[in-house]
């Protein structure tokens, strides 16, 4: 990890997965997301989808709901049944009042019916990943962007690797109280990647060694503490 002064325009953003089965209209929806700086995966149909999300995860999902295989509805209930809670908006040319209540029924967020205009959906995105209102926490000199995927410490913008940035999150998500390791486990490895405890603490000595200020407290037998 390195310190660095951020000049320009160029951060990591939300995940994005985008279910849309019609290849013009998703590389246009790609085109517009990815120039505001969102990394974004897109799948044509509703199995690729799941297994995607088995795979990764995202901050967020926007849903077509006429896709092959598992229409967006059936795709979201059964995400939402095993307590998958990602913020979804469902991107449709549904307009019908029946449909509409079977998209917010299955657990979805916010719906917009094509043709929509484009700043409303970033409008929309921006206020399902809570960046909108409230786009920087602090706890004393640390801080936290959530839309930009960023931490500051004293006004200094700190350059992190994709697991130091995961670590600290949820280390500064529990500010001053005990982690247990398992969450850490959860937050930075998925099913399909290999991890042990000394993984664990490769990162946070890496977070403790590149930035001193940190306080970092190792739990005996539950996990470590970031004290603020």
């Amino acid at each position: 990890m390195q310190v660095k002064h951020f000049h320009g325009r160029s951060r990591t953003l939300s995940k994005i997965l985008l279910l849309e089965d019609d290849a013009l209209f998703g590389e246009t929806l790609c085109d517009l997301l990815e120039d505001e700086g969102y990394e974004v995966t897109h799948v044509p149909n509703g199995q690729v989808a799941l297994d995607t999300i088995y795979l990764t995860k995202f901050d967020i999902y926007l849903f077509d709901i006429n896709v092959p295989l598992i229409d967006g509805v059936t795709l979201l209930k059964e995400l939402r049944a095993v307590q998958d809670t990602t913020p979804t908006i469902f991107l449709t040319s549904h307009k019908d009042k029946e449909t509409l209540r079977n998209s917010f029924h299955s657990g979805c967020d916010d719906y917009l019916t094509k043709p929509f205009d484009n700043e409303e959906l970033l409008l929309r995105i921006e206020a399902r990943l809570g960046t909108f209102l409230n786009e920087k926490e602090c706890k004393a000199l640390l801080c936290h962007n959530a839309k930009y995927r960023e931490f500051s410490y004293n006004g200094t913008i700190l350059e992190l690797s994709k697991k130091e940035y995961e670590l600290l999150s949820v280390l500064f998500k529990y500010a001053n109280k005990p982690v247990a390791k398992e969450i850490i486990v959860e937050a930075l490895w998925n099913s399909s990647e290999s991890f042990s405890e000394g993984s664990i603490r490769v990162y946070i000595n890496r977070l403790k060694q590149s930035l001193p200020e940190l306080s970092i407290e190792n739990i005996r037998s539950v996990g470590y503490k970031l004290v603020c």
